[in-house]
């Protein structure tokens, strides 16, 4: 596979000609990160996708800059048969690199500072932040041992060794980081307190709340004090999940809304937007 001309012409796609990340984007075998993936077929059920089966293939999609689903339910795309089927909605996926770089770009960067990634998936925010900063200076952490292990390797092959850190990032965030990247959408109140806490004082923060798909960054100060504000950016990442998996009841949820009709609906004031159930107008 020719993927260094595939990679230049994603950098092309995702960055300016004189951003710092073009040069990242071009260098970093993105192909090396997913070998496979889950695809939804003109049934619309999961099929999985093996880049060894078809370079050609394996090169479109790996740089395109589009997401990949690597999990689905519980069953990630690594650990699937041949001709298994997964069923439910997406849990782990590798972000499209357009929005790996915009999340980083809120970051922040720079020369000297330590990095925390949150939400490993498959490894490409890691990837991209150890060619800037240095791997030395980056810690990528998720819940998920699988994914941490996978993509340690992974980057190891491609002559990159970050440090790795599987723990839940709701509970308790080890060391303290001049920033931190979020590529999962970390719950308001006490379930983001850890991360906050993780934060250096001067430091910065990017991220989503869950149940929203608004970037928000903030700076904390000597106080303890995270103080930001809402960018004009959108990002629809993933809830953070604690524990071995998302709760039953919300894949379920997500199922359901996927496929079933819905209770009567009726058209709004304004007609031309959407249509909203009736029973919601009364509430």
């Amino acid at each position: 596979m020719n993927w260094e001309k595939r990679a230049d012409t994603l950098a092309d796609r995702v960055a300016d000609p004189d951003s710092r990340w073009r040069p990242i984007v071009a260098a970093v075998p993105r192909h090396e990160l997913v070998p496979r993936w889950w695809d939804v077929d003109d049934s619309g059920t999961w099929v999985l996708r093996d880049g060894g089966d078809d370079l050609d293939v394996w090169g479109e999609v790996a740089y395109a800059d589009r997401s990949l689903v690597a999990r689905v339910g519980g069953l990630h795309a690594d650990h699937a048969m041949p001709g298994d089927r997964a069923e439910g909605v997406p849990t782990s996926s590798a972000t499209p690199p357009s929005l790996v770089v915009r999340m980083l770009r809120h970051g922040r960067l720079g020369a000297g500072l330590s990095l925390l990634d949150l939400g490993t998936g498959a490894g490409g925010l890691t990837a991209y932040a150890s060619c800037r900063l240095g791997d030395r200076y980056v810690t990528s952490l998720d819940v998920d041992p699988y994914l941490t292990n996978a993509a340690a390797s992974r980057l190891a092959h491609i002559g990159l060794y970050p440090k790795f850190v599987t723990a839940d990032a709701t509970q308790r965030v080890q060391c303290t980081y001049d920033r931190i990247v979020s590529t999962v959408a970390l719950p308001a109140g006490p379930g983001l307190r850890p991360v906050l806490a993780a934060l250096a004082t001067g430091g910065r923060i990017a991220t989503t709340l869950e149940r929203t798909s608004l970037v928000i960054t903030g700076w904390k100060h000597p106080g303890g004090d995270v103080v930001g504000r809402v960018e004009r950016d959108t990002a629809g990442f993933m809830p953070a999940r604690s524990g071995d998996d998302y709760p039953p009841a919300l894949t379920g949820l997500f199922a359901t809304a996927r496929v079933s009709d819905g209770d009567e609906t009726g058209t709004g004031r304004y007609r031309d937007s959407f249509a909203v159930p009736r029973r919601s107008r009364r509430g």
